[in-house]
């Protein structure tokens, strides 16, 4: 079956590409535009599902990243609940789940990824969840009046964050990390000390160190089998350990690839009147030091797109921003800045005990990230050290009397 013709055909409708659409618009471009998504709502904020949506704070209509009359103001065509599953670049078409086909002049892949699954036993059990989507937390929310014991597997900001909004529901939470602390593969030790800190205050028992050997149930989850052989009685289980990028039409269609799709420095993958952007596209990131990286984060998807749209309307910039991220844990919001991996020393600015503190990262004596926890100025200020590369020695950076803004110039 023949569907229409798209000057730029975008696939995803997460936040990169809205944005790439949005980015399009922005640059006077008036060509035909349409978003294929795989889900049927129009492109909504991911990082809430994990905080203000599963809490309850927010309804789903303030994460909208548009209001949806919006699409259709612009000319966007939102083709929604349509999954691609193949490319033909010789075509410039897609074939969709549906069967579908699609022609486009220059196509836009910014689907994300999906969950990584857990591979051991009981990995299918009902009562097994993600937090990806808003199908994946509505369904998590429909269980959860019914489940007292929670346990939560993964360290990471995904299963901080949902541990921090399941203790509000006053449930019995057990985060399982199978590192020696959480945020590991993130932060320094200072940070992950604070967190588990905070989590434990706040009644989240952390179980460090540890794997999961399977998950018992007969259809429905009953339990997490720990590798030390310790079983944590569970009636809902939420697994956030990471995404696996979704570029198999991609692949197959023989764009290279690695951990992620490769694009250039303008999100060109190798196959031609292609980019990627978003959680599924590796690039060069001057911030890891040339390395090949996936950025997941709203800023990498939303520069990516302004990069790969002006590169269609032929004003091609490349990628160079500055990484950064968040997370809100309780009271508590903390920024990132730049990239820690890698660093050899992590420098204490100001005193936990306070909630309000930084950790200035270095390597090679060279400023490359901060984690700012309830302290916006560091943040702020700390972007210009990072983006210098600035050479300051830990004495003058562990100072709180001087401002970070100070120390560029001193």
């Amino acid at each position: 079956m023949s569907a229409a013709h798209y000057d730029v055909l975008i696939v995803g409708g997460g936040h990169a590409g809205a944005q790439a659409a949005v980015a399009l618009r922005q640059e006077k471009f008036d060509g035909s535009i349409a978003i294929v998504g795989a889900e049927p709502h129009p492109p909504y904020e991911r990082p809430p599902l994990s905080k203000e949506y599963l809490s309850g704070a927010k309804p789903f209509d303030r994460i909208l990243i548009r209001p949806e009359r919006f699409w259709a103001e612009r000319a966007v065509t939102l083709l929604l609940g349509e999954t691609v599953v193949a490319i033909d670049p010789a075509a410039r078409s897609v074939l969709t789940e549906s069967g579908v086909s699609i022609g486009y002049g220059e196509l836009i892949w910014a689907t994300g990824g999906e969950p990584r699954r857990l591979s051991c036993a009981g990995h299918d059990l009902k009562g097994i969840h993600a937090v990806r989507t808003r199908a994946d937390v509505d369904r998590l929310l429909d269980e959860l009046a019914t489940a007292e014991r929670i346990v939560v597997i993964g360290g990471g900001y995904i299963g901080l964050e949902a541990s921090a909004a399941l203790t509000k529901f006053g449930k019995t939470v057990t985060l399982v990390e199978a590192q020696d602390r959480v945020l590991a593969r993130v932060a320094g030790e200072p940070l992950s000390r604070f967190y588990e800190a905070e989590h434990r205050a706040h009644g989240v028992t952390l179980m460090l160190g540890v794997g999961v050997s399977c998950i018992e149930g007969e259809d429905q989850v009953t339990g997490v089998r720990l590798n030390c052989g310790e079983l944590l009685p569970a009636d809902l289980v939420i697994v956030g350990i990471g995404i696996v990028p979704a570029i198999a039409p991609l692949v197959e269609a023989g764009a290279e690839s690695g951990n992620g799709v490769i694009i250039d420095a303008h999100c060109r993958t190798s196959l031609l009147h292609v980019h990627a952007i978003g959680d599924c596209a590796a690039h060069a990131n001057p911030y890891a030091a040339g390395a090949m990286i996936r950025l997941e984060s709203v800023q990498n998807a939303n520069d990516q797109a302004v990069t790969a749209a002006r590169d269609i309307v032929g004003q091609p910039v490349a990628y160079d921003a500055v990484p950064w991220f968040w997370s809100n844990q309780y009271d508590l919001k903390l920024q990132t800045v730049g990239l820690s991996a890698g660093h050899d020393a992590a420098v204490l600015r100001g005193d936990p005990a306070t909630r309000s503190f930084s950790v200035v990262y270095v390597r090679g004596g060279r400023v490359i990230a901060i984690d700012a926890v309830n302290a916006m100025k560091d943040y702020v200020q700390g972007r210009a050290l990072v983006q210098a590369g600035a050479v300051i020695a830990p004495e003058m950076l562990a100072d709180t009397s001087r401002p970070l803004k100070d120390l560029l110039s001193a």
